[in-house]
């Protein structure tokens, strides 16, 4: 997406809205609303103070779990009965497979559901498999897939290992930050390259499935083929692949036993506690192919930790069997408090005690992968998932810190200053916040033939920025603080000609909006500055009729498609959390958006979304969070009611914490 500088000469201030009126839903009936949501969310609060949700994605994940069982000789009938189940959910009337919630056919998603179906033992002829594969065939088939697809084909036995690229292990001996360096990719690319280097290079033959020539299509002639990039550096890589395919075929390859042993090494420290790396789906995967290609079976310590973290994603409720792509407790737990926070429960309330007891609980205090590129930082901050103590990431932290501002207890401050620490220290040079790394911008690593699988680095997004800056200034940093400048000036200088902000993680330019807005005003900048006023006016026009506001995850393909599709709780929420930030709150704008949020609330006192909202790599990979449609409208709603003009004055924020005089002269 482009990008403009925006400069007050250049901003049209926007026709102000119509004051709510008999729009806004009444008081009473908006109290009784923010109550319900209330008690919703603390209905669902665990034992231990903490909230975790079902964090859904595309069925590449039930198939690829049950190709993994057959591959490592851990197949369960039953359970892949289940699977199969969970996976024909997902089947579109074409007979294809979507990689978000009522999206298109996707070739990835409907090649490896295929896969999964004639696997454990669906024939040919049955009907969902026919339309299945019919679908497969018209999107092109297996030469239509990406690398990772073909991969799995291989390692079940499906295909030939001819034609993927080469990825070879002694990448490793590379300076980290050398231009093909580990470092210069982030940090999901770096734990799901290193086990694949030992997949790609051993090339493991397996008859975990047998199956009849041409069960798979591989593509007609002259059909849609996977896009191959072009360019001399484009033609450099492909003749380096070209001699690295020739190097393996060598009967003697000096120095590969010792990368292959350096690359099972980095498996094995890179293990978290409970066995996951990088506690994603993919990385815990392919470590599970990886230690197996180099000889790891049932017994082994490594190769057990590594099966036992990822069978930690699956939800099993005996009917249908579902493969998370990840799980994400520290967030939904930051996420809900803040939404309690807004709703009024007190700091003092036990149940916002219990939570952040959780929370620091969870604080990593060891350092990761981050610290190469950020030797002198004192470790801080908190990860998204139960156990990624080395994949701490900012918009957590971020998001933590907030939620904390809301909790009395005991250890809050100390832990909130190293997060602080940490959380700036992160930022990159250019002012912006990136999720994991910092300085992880080369382009150069995403021309290489293997990754063609979405995002392989980390550069600064205008959300995790905004959230950074929002959590900055609820821990009283003044808006003249060297790092709520550089940032500030970074989210200015990256709004997009219309008004908006790209969402790198949430879909799409409602959410990196909704998040710019908030991130300014809590940064300094008056609600009537010109890209706050842009920012608000864009939300106005993508607003729909009815007050909500919704925007597909095609979006991130298809210019004409942002701001645009069918509503959602969270997205309504997000829209009405930027109108009131940017100092639209008593407008009818805002009060229409209160109002359907109020007339969708469910009978547990939440919502529901049936669309995906959350980004995984934008264009390929999405999330379903089902905790967005209950923390995020609540949220909205209580600080509707909290920033509503009464008697002429009205606020956008929360005051910020004062800062002790530890903290305080810490972050000077």
């Amino acid at each position: 997406m482009g990008t403009a500088l925006v400069t007050a000469a250049a901003v049209p201030l926007p026709a102000r809205p119509p004051r709510a009126g008999s729009l806004a839903p009444e008081a009473e009936r908006l109290d009784r609303a923010c109550e319900r949501a209330r008690d919703g969310l603390l209905a669902q609060q665990r034992a231990d103070g903490h909230w975790s949700y079902r964090l859904q994605s595309n069925v590449c994940m039930e198939a690829e779990y049950l190709l993994l069982g057959r591959i490592l000789g851990r197949a369960d009938p039953d359970r892949e009965r289940r699977l199969i189940a969970r996976i024909l959910d997902d089947q579109l009337p074409d007979g294809g497979f979507p990689t978000y919630a009522a999206g298109p056919a996707d070739a990835d998603v409907t090649v490896e559901a295929l896969a999964a179906l004639r696997a454990a033992g669906l024939p040919s002829g049955h009907p969902r498999v026919a339309a299945a594969r019919a679908a497969a065939e018209r999107l092109g088939g297996v030469a239509a897939t990406r690398v990772f697809t073909r991969m799995w084909l291989a390692c079940a036995g499906l295909r030939p290992w001819e034609g993927l690229p080469e990825l070879p292990p002694e990448m490793l001996f590379l300076p980290g930050r050398g231009p093909l360096g580990l470092m210069r990719f982030a940090s999901w690319a770096r734990a799901t390259i290193v086990p694949l280097t030992v997949v790609l290079t051993l090339r493991p033959q397996c008859d975990a499935v047998v199956l009849e020539p041409g069960a798979l299509p591989e593509g007609a002639p002259g059909g849609p083929r996977r896009p191959v990039p072009s360019g001399p550096l484009a033609s450099a890589f492909l003749g380096i692949d070209r001699v690295l395919a020739a190097y393996r075929r060598l009967p003697h390859q000096p120095g590969r036993g010792r990368a292959l042993a350096r690359a099972e090494a980095w498996i094995v420290d890179h293990q978290d506690v409970d066995g996951a790396i990088g506690a994603i789906q993919p990385p815990m995967a392919y470590q599970c192919l990886a230690l197996h290609a180099l000889g790891h079976r049932r017994g082994s310590p490594a190769l057990e930790r590594a099966w036992s973290a990822f069978e930690g994603f699956v939800l099993d409720d005996g009917e249908r069997c579902e493969m998370q792509a990840c799980v994400s407790p520290v967030w939904d737990t930051a996420l809900a408090m803040c939404a309690l926070a807004d709703l009024g429960v007190a700091p003092d309330d036990e149940a916002m005690r219990r939570a952040a007891r959780w929370l620091l609980a969870e604080e990593v205090r060891v350092r990761g992968d981050w610290a190469r590129t950020r030797p002198h930082l004192p470790a801080g901050g908190w990860a998204f998932e139960y156990h990624n103590d080395l994949y701490p990431d900012v918009d957590d932290t971020a998001i933590v810190l907030c939620a904390l501002g809301g909790a009395d207890v005991e250890g809050r401050d100390d832990a909130v200053l190293r997060g602080l620490r940490w959380m700036l220290g992160m930022r990159c040079r250019d002012g912006g916040v990136a999720a994991f790394d910092a300085e992880n911008t080369s382009r150069l690593v995403g021309r290489i033939p293997f990754c063609d699988f979405g995002a392989v680095t980390d550069p600064p997004s205008a959300d995790v920025t905004a959230h950074v800056l929002e959590a900055a200034a609820r821990w009283g940093l003044s808006a003249t603080h060297r790092d709520v400048t550089a940032m500030r000036a970074w989210l200015l200088r990256h709004q997009e000609s219309g008004g908006s902000w790209f969402g790198r993680w949430g879909v799409n330019h409602v959410y990196g909006t909704a998040a710019a807005i908030p991130g300014l005003t809590a940064a300094g900048l008056h609600r009537l500055h010109p890209a706050v006023q842009r920012g608000v006016a864009w939300l106005l026009r993508v607003q729909r009729e009815d007050g909500s506001f919704g925007e597909d995850c095609g979006s991130y393909r298809d210019p004409a498609l942002i701001g645009r599709g069918e509503p959602t709780a969270s997205q309504t929420a997000w829209g009405l959390q930027g109108l009131c930030s940017g100092g639209e709150a008593g407008s009818g704008a805002a009060a229409r958006a209160a109002r359907w949020l109020v007339e969708q609330q469910g009978a547990d006192g939440l919502w529901s979304d049936s669309r995906f909202t959350g980004t995984g790599f934008p264009g390929d990979f999405y999330l379903g969070y089902h905790g967005y449609a209950a923390y995020f409208p609540a949220a909205a709603l209580g600080r509707y009611r909290r920033s509503r003009p009464v008697g002429g004055a009205h606020s956008t924020g929360r005051a910020p914490i004062k800062l002790t005089g530890a903290l305080s002269e810490a972050l000077v």
